[in-house]
């Protein structure tokens, strides 16, 4: 199939609009079995649960096109997972895993002229989402709702790829925590756009969440996980209950631990330890791995060794190990590609 003619090498981190979109609705206590539209709008009553009292939850994953041209998903099994577990703490009915997978494929396929092409830098960005659709006035779950998913080609989540960024130990605890469960929920990010726009006026890329009981460990950012590598070596994540399990973070410890042979762990991790470590970056679906050059703690600077103009040797060893798999230039673990067929 050919390619849009897009500027695939200059995409930004932004929504385009595609030819297809998948939509499935839940009423009368059962999902339908979905179904492909061209229609990228979505009417509501203005009284609908997901307006009203923000009962949603949302899923990232991207498409690749690999070396040797096919098309495929990134461990797609996983955000089924989690999205389930998302929509269950919300009260939400899951679909499931099958029709989470199925509409992917689905969803993918009918749009794989804007996958872009190997090597290009950008992928096409995959969105489920759920929500309240009917009617709700008085805080109660809705009745009904649209499982959702739209595509669209997408650059890097940081703008200049490798380039390192700059975080700020942020004041603010996020109102609206992950919690049991680990809620990835559309209301979720709403409350912490208030503390990232205040860090981007001050000059910072992201947010460095602590633990809202003592303020003294490393949790997450507004948008992704912390990854560090110490002084001797070790791949260390922060460990605690209300961050987000992300896909990335998992597949990059075993990553370290199979593929580099280096020692990885989850723990706890003090936000005093910090000049401690010789690399720190950022993972998730949008960033993959982006290299964290400064940390300012309230005036504090702590820079990494690897500097503000390039990756450290580790944090680029897994970046280029896990992107390779992805784009099957490495041969990748059992179950992790799933190609679109």
């Amino acid at each position: 199939m050919a390619k849009k003619d897009i500027d695939w090498s200059n995409l930004s981190f932004g929504y385009q609009k595609t030819d297809y979109r998948y939509v499935s609705y839940f009423k009368d206590g059962k999902w339908d079995n979905g179904q492909l539209t061209t229609d990228e709008n979505i009417v509501l009553n203005e009284c609908a649960g997901v307006l009203q009292y923000a009962q949603t939850v949302f899923e990232g994953l991207k498409a690749y096109t690999t070396v040797d041209g096919r098309t495929v998903v990134f461990r797609p099994d996983l955000n089924a997972e989690r999205l389930i577990q998302s929509a269950e703490r919300l009260i939400i009915p899951p679909v499931s895993k099958e029709q989470f997978l199925d509409a992917v494929q689905k969803v993918v396929k009918a749009n794989e002229d804007y996958v872009p092409p190997y090597g290009s830098g950008a992928t096409l960005y995959v969105r489920p989402y759920i929500f309240g659709s009917n009617a709700v006035i008085g805080v109660k779950p809705a009745d009904e709702y649209q499982f959702r998913i739209l595509v669209t080609p997408v650059g890097p989540y940081f703008k200049g790829g490798v380039k390192p960024i700059t975080i700020r130990v942020c004041d603010y605890d996020r109102a609206a925590p992950h919690g049991t469960g680990h809620i990835k929920a559309g209301l979720n990010y709403a409350m912490s756009l208030y503390a990232i726009v205040e860090a981007h006026k001050q000059g910072y890329d992201e947010n460095m969440y602590l633990d809202a009981a003592t303020r003294t460990k490393v949790e997450e950012t507004g948008g992704a996980n912390f990854l560090f590598v110490t002084k001797d070596g070790k791949v260390v994540t922060p460990k605690s209950n209300s961050i987000l399990p992300s896909i990335t973070r998992r597949s990059l410890i075993q990553v370290a631990k199979e593929y580099l042979g280096l020692e990885a762990e989850e723990r706890e991790i003090y936000v005093d330890e910090l000049e401690d470590f010789a690399e720190c970056g950022l993972c998730g679906t949008a960033a993959v791995i982006s290299p964290v050059g400064k940390v300012v703690n309230h005036g504090k600077e702590i820079c990494f060794p690897a500097g503000m103009s390039e990756m450290g040797p580790i944090t680029k060893k897994l970046y280029e190990t896990l992107t390779g798999i992805q784009m099957g230039t490495i041969e990748a673990p059992k179950g992790w590609i799933v190609e679109i067929k």
